[in-house]
């Protein structure tokens, strides 16, 4: 399973030389997870709500591997890398013209709201098999 999601570097993506600033494709990464999630039809408000459970990142590892700029047109591409009970891990992929720019293996825990592990909701690791 793959997920696409586009994006375009505006302005105040970008540093003094003009590149996208470092800590905005981790932004991109989570709006593409986000976006990931809902498609799927998986509401997390109504998780946090009605069943008291959030996804966190428990671990990032990151690889800038070339910049963006300016107006560059971006696709952000995210795919399961394993589920386990508790734990979700994608490889996240800042794509231009399909150049990688910007990898990210992503661990995700699912939580309850004090903050105890808690095992991922079933219908998101049906969805994801």
């Amino acid at each position: 399973m793959q997920h696409e999601f586009p994006v375009r570097v505006y302005y105040e993506d970008t540093d003094m030389a003009g590149i996208v600033y470092h800590a905005n494709y981790l932004k991109f990464i989570e709006r593409a997870r986000s976006e990931w999630v809902k498609g799927m039809g998986i509401d997390q408000n109504a998780l946090r709500e009605h069943e008291g459970v959030v996804f966190v990142i428990r671990r990032i590892e990151a690889d800038f591997r070339a910049s963006a700029r300016f107006d560059d047109e971006l696709v952000v591409h995210t795919r399961v890398q394993s589920v386990g009970g508790v734990r979700l891990v994608l490889h996240q992929e800042v794509q231009r013209a399909g150049e990688a720019l910007f990898t990210a293996e992503v661990t995700l825990v699912s939580m309850t709201l004090d903050g105890q592990p808690t095992r991922l909701p079933q219908e998101l690791r049906r969805k994801v098999h």
